[in-house]
């Protein structure tokens, strides 16, 4: 029988039951934890006797792994981002990568983002924090600012942030700006939002809210030179990847004061420890990686996962969620017919 490894993910199947029972007629489907610095050979060797891998945000598939583990058929991000796979590693190994579309997590990680903006603005959590400490006198010391008229800079207008950018848009009357080289001005506008360059949107935006992948050239697209281009008072969002962002340059940002607050819901190696120097601000909101964690979006989620299993199982090739589509023409481990 085949066997699925649920790797790192304490949300798949747990509101959509019925989905793991249909996965389950044609796999045996196992839940584990590994350490998030687990790779290569280690990796390799306990995943060893699973075709399937519903993986998480960690550990990390790298080269390495895919040369050690002959076993693997398909790896299915329970998610969007695939920075966590090493693809062309993949490819050359016949191994089948697929993720989440888009859309199935847009307006939950865009609605998030936006809660995170209010909550880092208004000091949410903060004065919910005065209230159980008994000091409902100090709410004098709390101000934050409207959005109506503000700037709102997005980094990245694809699924999310194009609904982000609709949000603060629509919903707020901001004057929303965006910085993505991958889509032209009339499609901006359809979502509210002009373009504008990278240096432009770090210099005249009010809040900043990052919707990019992680690749080479995003890793840390925020740190010390682009910090000290933004408006005093600035307020930065991030529901994407947390290695978007430098954090010890955040934090020097966050210790001047010239970032007024920030809402996260990313950071650079998570999970992080209850000591992370970042926990020390109380206009910090940093939420552990819910964006997607609505029943809608799980449930969309874990059907993309099982659907592209099943899919395999059957000899069929799961084309719309695959994102190393090349393997198809170079050859899979797994035998499908409609290749």
């Amino acid at each position: 029988m085949y066997r699925v490894a649920v790797v790192n993910s304490k949300s798949f199947g747990r509101h959509a039951p019925d989905l793991v029972e249909e996965l389950e007629r044609y796999a045996k489907v196992e839940w584990m934890d590994v350490d998030k610095n687990l790779r290569g050979k280690e990796l390799a060797e306990k995943l060893a006797g699973f075709q399937f891998i519903i993986a998480s945000v960690t550990p990390l598939y790298d080269r390495e792994f895919f040369e050690e583990n002959k076993d693997i058929l398909l790896i299915a991000r329970h998610g969007i981002g695939v920075d966590n796979v090493d693809l062309k590693a993949a490819t050359e190994h016949g191994v089948i990568v697929t993720r989440v579309p888009g859309f199935i997590e847009r307006d939950a990680v865009a609605e998030l983002a936006v809660a995170l903006a209010l909550s880092a603005i208004r000091r949410v959590c903060y004065s919910a924090k005065l209230v159980k400490e008994n000091k409902w006198k100090e709410r004098g010391k709390i101000v934050g600012f409207n959005i109506r008229g503000k700037t709102v800079g997005i980094i990245g207008l694809g699924n999310i942030g194009s609904r982000v950018a609709e949000i603060f848009r629509y919903g707020f009357n901001a004057n929303v700006i965006a910085f993505d080289p991958y889509i032209s001005e009339e499609q901006a506008r359809k979502h509210g939002a002009q373009l504008v360059d990278f240096d432009t949107l770090i210099e005249k935006s009010d809040i900043i809210s990052l919707h990019t992948p992680l690749t080479k050239e995003t890793y840390h697209m925020l740190s010390d030179k682009e910090f000290e281009k933004m408006k005093n008072g600035v307020v930065i969002v991030n529901a994407a990847r947390g290695e978007l962002i430098d954090t010890e340059a955040l934090i020097r940002a966050l210790e001047s004061g010239k970032v007024a607050a920030a809402g996260l819901d990313v950071i650079e190696n998570e999970p992080i420890k209850g000591d992370h120097p970042i926990l020390k601000f109380d206009n910090v909101v940093l939420t552990p990686h819910i964006g997607a964690n609505t029943l809608e979006g799980l449930r969309g989620m874990d059907e993309a996962n099982v659907r592209a299993i099943i899919s395999v199982i059957e000899g069929k090739a799961p084309i719309e969620y695959t994102v190393n589509r090349e393997v198809f023409e170079k050859g899979t481990r797994a035998k499908l017919k409609n290749t």
